[in-house]
């Protein structure tokens, strides 16, 4: 409903000020308003999506991929100052899983605050996670969680206001599964989604389960397995084996409470939960702390379903890369394990299990009770070494392989660069053979310069195509797929060719290629997706 007198008031205080109040960045009348006829400072705004949300769609980063990697907190936070209370247990240079402040002999505060975005696509099921997820933290310190807060970000009157009350519904339930009320919260109007809670809980001041505790000989354990990132990625791109998805939410939504029970029942030397920086690197985390060195056999690391599939094909999300600056100098790799599935151990999970460093002797008899328990893919993973500097060591046993990708088809070489039309938006200017003259543009200005007077202004307009494809205040990519989308607009074959041809270069996806022209075809209806289907090439 437009409130056109309200609309014409707020409009001129914008216009008088030469900027929008709702949005400093833009001038009035702003773009939304001349495209979409919609003034957003007078409240104006499109109708939500209907039907489902995919709400990885609506993200660059799913889960706890989208977090700040291990090595720029590092150095964000190397000079920062310590706060000196005595009551502080644990502070934030220990970089444990939760803060646990002192109230008395019997009792210590455990606090912590988890926000992501993300990692499913149903939003009830976002919700669970996310509060699971916020709950670990209190787990892995060996509390119990007493209270939460809620904390949303939520792109307001873009998505229907539906999705935000199942995300809000999914972490309520999941809290009251845990036996935790939700006191209260805050929510912010934010472009993309995200979800966590604050949580305070309780712990005995000598019950501490910290990073810092595992000795040399103790077991390492592993309660939930790993692959959330890799699978959430591939749900992203369209690629998620058959149940990897659904496999993964499962396990991302089970609480860690059982497994930090028994954690503690069996003596626990060290815990933390492994989320976004990997297990590598919150292995290699509890290994400096601990001041030894670790080692983990591949082999036996639980991983969900589809996991291995995505190795093979390469499926791999960028936190993986992330994780890998990070932390890659913490791990000495045997020769014998395939590189491949080393990727596991730097992929970002959300929710993860509970790291445990237990005493080799009982081992073996925690693990039966973890089973027994619904912990049921629980795993030792490894061993604690004798005393060093954290490093991880990976070996292999040879039981777990990856089958070899088949080689990419051989191709034809591509013809010179003479040889194909140049997009009217090129600027290289290829050169002819045998004195023909090449053709450099298609729908778009001059195939050629004749006369002296021709040229300056050719030239000039070459140095604007130029300057309008070259990455600036939009980068290349986003700027190459414009291209795409203008290419099938106008119709022009060459163009396209040009820019497929490039931007699979560049790594496109076939997805992404179409996506592309997809915007083009909203444009330009029926005739522009007959011009792009038949000149479609996967």
């Amino acid at each position: 409903m437009k409130d056109l007198a309200k609309r014409k008031r707020v409009m001129a205080r914008s216009m008088e000020l030469g900027h929008c109040i709702c949005d400093p960045k833009k001038s009035c009348p702003c773009d939304v308003f001349r495209e979409q006829d919609l003034c957003p400072c007078a409240g104006e705004r499109p109708a939500p999506l209907a039907g489902p949300v995919r709400l990885t769609a609506l993200v660059a980063s799913a889960g706890c991929a989208s977090k700040i990697d291990a090595a720029t907190l590092r150095r964000v936070l190397a000079d920062l100052p310590e706060i000196g209370d005595p009551a502080v247990l644990v502070g934030a240079p220990a970089g444990d899983d939760a803060g646990v402040y002192r109230l008395d002999d019997e009792r210590a505060l455990v606090q912590t605050v988890d926000v992501f975005t993300p990692s499913v696509d149903d939003p009830y099921t976002f919700g669970q996670i996310a509060a699971a997820n916020s709950l670990s933290d209190v787990y892995a310190m060996g509390g119990r969680p007493l209270t939460a807060l809620s904390i949303v970000g939520f792109p307001v009157r873009e998505v229907a206001e539906e999705v935000l009350r199942a995300i809000l519904r999914g972490g309520l339930d999941k809290m009251a599964e845990a036996g935790v009320p939700v006191i209260g919260g805050h929510s912010i109007n934010d472009p993309e989604i995200k979800a966590g809670f604050a949580v305070t809980g309780l712990v005995h001041p000598q019950g501490i389960l910290t990073h810092a505790s595992a000795r040399p000989g103790d077991s390492l354990i592993l309660t939930k397995p790993l692959g959330t990132g890799l699978v959430a990625f591939a749900a992203q791109i369209g690629r998620a084996p058959p149940g990897a998805a659904e496999a993964a939410a499962r396990a991302m939504a089970a609480l860690n409470r059982q497994a930090a029970a028994l954690a503690v029942e069996y003596g626990a030397g060290a815990c933390t939960d492994v989320t976004g920086f990997g297990l590598a690197g919150h292995l290699g985390a509890m290994a400096a702390a601990s001041g030894v060195d670790v080692e983990v056999v591949l082999d036996d690391l639980p991983l969900l379903p589809g996991v291995v599939e995505c190795l093979t094909d390469g499926i791999i999300p960028g936190g993986v890369e992330r994780n890998r600056e990070s932390s890659a100098h913490l791990a000495v790799v045997d020769a014998s394990v395939d590189p491949r599935l080393m990727e596991v151990c730097f992929d970002p999970q959300t929710s993860g299990g509970l790291l445990l460093a237990v005493a080799a002797e009982k081992g073996e008899e925690l693990l039966r009770r973890l089973h027994g328990a619904g912990v049921a893919e629980a795993a030792v993973i490894g061993r604690v070494l004798d005393a060093g500097s954290g490093r991880v060591h990976v070996r292999s046993g040879g039981r777990r392989r990856l089958a070899r990708r088949p080689p990419a088809p051989r191709t034809a070489p591509p013809p010179p660069i003479a040889a194909e039309p140049a997009c009217c938006a090129e600027t290289e200017k290829p050169q002819a053979d045998s004195g023909e003259r090449a053709m450099t543009s298609c729908c778009a200005g001059p195939d050629g310069v004749e006369d002296a007077g021709a040229a300056a202004p050719a030239e000039q307009f070459q140095g604007f195509l130029k300057a309008a494809a070259a990455p600036g205040a939009l980068d290349g990519r986003t700027k190459r797929a414009i291209a795409i989308a203008l290419s099938v607009l106008a119709k022009c074959e060459p163009c396209l060719a040009v820019h497929v041809r490039k931007a699979r270069e560049e790594d496109f996806t076939q997805e992404q290629i179409d996506e592309a022209a997809w915007m083009a075809i909203a444009f330009g209806g029926s005739p522009t997706m007959m011009f792009y289907n038949a000149r479609r090439k996967p």
